[in-house]
């Protein structure tokens, strides 16, 4: 009964870290978009960045759930890769991880670590400072010192350091690597498993895996070439 029980609870983990996961991937499209709006036109970047960082329900309510899925996301990742770990070393005196797992199932955990501390990095270069700003410095209009939006201008502050912008290029690149494996195995963890569908949920998960992050890496190396 209580190995039934644990593995039920373990089940029920694997689910609800999957959902999590798929809601960061939507999380990934929506900030993409907003922030390729920067390669086309100055003044949508702004206006766009501006209803965001000032609309109620978003800064209300999805940021919160937001944040919460952040750290829930990794957290429960923790702990599965520490569980994963403990049942192999108990039960499988055998196991050879190239044999039955990709380099990327295998490394899940550590190029987890390196994207969180590129959260990490994100929210010390972009988060704190706006809430700095909006918030401390009661500034709400998003308007700069001439009267302009400052969104575009800090945008393309922070990526005329070559350092902040490797910084960027390595972890989406890690960040890739970790989709290729994640995205798949989210839509399995919930059950959406066929002969049928799962080519097709593979192949839009590599081809998502590679486009997004490369928009991410395309948008850092814009604005430091241009800046």
């Amino acid at each position: 009964m209580a190995d039934k029980k644990s593995g039920m609870s373990s089940i029920v983990r694997k689910v609800l870290m999957a959902f999590s996961g798929l809601f960061l991937v939507f999380f990934l499209v929506m900030h993409l978009s907003i922030n390729m709006m920067s390669l086309v036109s100055e003044d949508l970047f702004n206006n766009v960045s501006h209803f965001m960082g000032t609309n109620a329900v978003i800064q209300g309510l999805l940021q919160p759930v937001l944040i919460f899925a952040v750290i829930f996301h990794f957290v429960m990742g923790f702990y599965l890769e520490r569980q994963n770990n403990i049942a192999r070393s108990v039960k499988y005196a055998m196991y050879k991880g190239s044999a039955n797992a990709s380099w990327m199932s295998r490394n899940m955990i550590y190029s987890g670590l390196v994207i969180l501390a590129f959260l990490a990095l994100h929210f010390v270069d972009f988060w704190f400072p706006e809430m700095n700003i909006k918030y401390i410095q009661n500034n709400m209009d998003g308007l700069n010192a001439e009267g302009h939006f400052r969104y575009f201008e800090e945008l393309q502050h922070k990526f005329s350091n070559p350092i902040r912008v490797g910084a960027y290029v390595i972890s989406f690149i890690l960040l890739a690597l970790h989709l290729l494996h994640g995205f798949q195995s989210a839509f399995q963890s919930v059950g959406f498993n066929s002969r049928k569908y799962t080519p097709i949920i593979k192949i839009v998960g590599n081809v998502f895996a590679i486009v997004v992050p490369l928009g991410f890496v395309i948008i850092a190396l814009f604005h430091f070439f241009n800046h």
